[in-house]
């Protein structure tokens, strides 16, 4: 199985990718990569300082091509969780253009123009890569992914989005997570399709790289869409994609009337990349993430394991199962399985199933489901409610322990001024009383992680 089919392309083409430090072409691209893999063929891990540009994409490249699993590591990573994720994952050298990183791992700078002979394509069930969790609870873990998880995921992905090495993709997001690396990177190598990697995800470069598929997460669509000449210049590109967070009601909204065309969102997690999506050629709901992958099956069960309807209205916990779940986590020379119940993936999402199978995820089951008096409150239909008023930019909503209630409604947000009463009247006139926030505290920013995400354990 060849992982990253492009490469093997015998056509050539001199913008396979192209960053602001310019362009790489297939032969290039697959020289460098396979010179690589002669100097750490037969390593047992890797690791590679994930800054945004080609040093990265060669060094994953080559470690694939050399059948040896590859650590990203962030390039924004304090001491402590680079040493972490080194010591954890067992790495026998760091790839790094910047030296001096750390202490008893050695360190290695690419030599882009070093060529050599490109070995047999490793076994499909071999790991690729090991990406660390964002470690919300504990430290990062190690996610084991193989190649054949890696292979049918972006398959599956190129059926539903229509991608092909026709198209161009556009995107700026970081090298070490499933969105950047394995979709934004790993998939087009595999398609075919010229990467362009803007380095960050500014509404200007996106405007500016003319793509026709264009990847982002809300943070990024957000500033788009607040951008109008920004936002018609996308117009001609054939597919918005949006994930890694919920994207935004009106974020949503705003896109479609800007651009002409309604993002398409999409839902994974490191543990089973990604599972259900709306099609290219299909319906695209705000709100909702569309419907599973080929060969993805999801499944809402209650606290007890047992099977809960998909009615649409139901909330329960988000099981998945299929061929794109990782081998387990990484623990010490060998791999700790990952927990499945009967082969299912727990996924510590929440979320609803339409009776046509369409997702609505509300959020983890940590911090976005809310019990209240006795009714289960989903955050992010509060915080869509919120950010439909007009002095509201952004809003979190998480559950606050309550002597009565068990849990509070309480909501976070960057806003004009405006009363805490006038946003909680706003909501309660819009879903269900019981729904509204009891608390709002304005506040200047919210703690986002490197995809844009809320870090609500930060909040309370």
């Amino acid at each position: 199985m060849r992982l990253l089919g492009a490469l093997h392309d015998p056509q050539d083409r001199d913008d396979l990718v192209v960053t602001p430090e310019g362009r790489v072409g297939r032969h290039q691209l697959l020289g460098a990569a396979a010179g690589l893999a002669a100097e750490i063929g037969g390593a047992r891990i890797v690791a590679v300082d994930a800054t945004p540009g080609v040093s990265t994409i060669v060094a994953i490249t080559g470690a694939l091509l050399a059948g040896v699993p590859i650590v990203p590591v962030p390039p924004d990573a304090g001491d402590r969780e680079r040493r972490h994720i080194l010591e954890d994952s067992g790495a026998e050298l760091l790839i790094t253009e910047r030296g001096g990183l750390t202490e008893g791992v050695p360190e290695k700078a690419l030599d882009l123009k070093r060529t050599g002979e490109v070995p047999p394509e490793a076994g499909a069930e071999r790991a690729a890569l090991v990406l660390y969790t964002s470690g919300t609870t504990g430290a990062p873990k190690g996610v084991v992914i193989s190649r054949a998880a890696i292979a049918a995921d972006l398959d599956a992905l190129a059926e539903a989005w229509q991608w092909t090495a026709g198209d161009t993709l556009v995107h700026g997001l970081p090298l070490y997570h499933v969105h950047g690396l394995v979709l934004g990177v790993l998939g087009a190598l595999r398609v075919g399709s010229p990467l362009v990697h803007t380095q960050k995800p500014t509404p200007f470069a996106y405007a500016e790289a003319a793509g026709s598929l264009y990847f982002g997460v809300p943070t990024v669509w957000s500033r788009i869409a607040a951008d109008q000449n920004a936002a018609s210049s996308l117009s001609k590109a054939r597919l918005l994609v949006s994930g890694s967070a919920p994207l935004p009601v009106p974020v949503f909204d705003a896109l479609a009337e800007l651009t002409g065309q309604s993002p398409v969102e999409r839902y994974g997690m490191t543990e089973t990349l990604i599972t259900v999506s709306a099609r290219a050629d299909g319906e695209r709901r705000a709100g909702h993430v569309g419907l599973p992958l080929a060969g993805i099956r999801s499944r809402l069960v209650d606290e007890g394991g047992a099977e809960l309807p998909h009615d649409g209205a139901t909330i329960g916990h988000l099981q998945i199962a299929g061929p794109t779940l990782l081998d387990g986590y990484l623990a010490g020379d060998g791999i700790r399985p990952a927990g499945l119940v009967d082969g299912w993936f727990p996924t510590g999402d929440v979320a609803t199933i339409g009776q046509d199978g369409w997702h609505r995820i509300v959020g983890r089951a940590s911090t976005d489901l809310i019990k209240s008096g006795g009714y289960r409150i989903g955050a992010g239909e509060v915080e869509d409610a919120l950010l439909l008023h007009p002095a509201v930019h952004e809003a979190a909503v998480i559950g606050v322990p309550h002597a009565d209630l068990g849990e509070q409604v309480t909501a976070y947000v960057v806003a004009d001024p405006v009363s805490a009463e006038d946003l909680i009247a706003f909501v309660a006139a819009r879903l269900a009383a019981h729904k509204r926030p009891r608390v709002v505290h304005r506040v200047e920013s919210l703690p986002r992680n490197a995809m844009g995400k809320v870090q609500k354990n930060l909040l309370a």
